[in-house]
């Protein structure tokens, strides 16, 4: 039996989390050295996400440019 295709999981559509679980901000507190075994669960302090961009690289930039070069002749 196929699977409807509104029910579907599309890794492309998948969005960065904005809010992380209380064991990930411990961890990231650990990592940080800035958490404390006597230190309770609750009321943790914010963590910061960082987002990733890729960037192209100068090669990949080139290679688009004369791509586009080609087309127009």
């Amino acid at each position: 039996m196929s699977l409807h295709p509104s029910l579907r999981v599309d890794s492309a559509g998948a969005q960065q989390r904005t809010v992380l679980t209380r064991i990930e901000r411990i961890k990231d507190l650990m990592q940080k050295g800035q958490w404390e075994d006597e230190q309770t669960v609750t009321s943790l302090p914010k963590t910061k996400i960082v987002k990733v961009k890729a960037r192209k690289t100068k090669a990949a930039k080139e290679a688009a440019t004369k791509a586009k070069e080609t087309k127009k002749k």
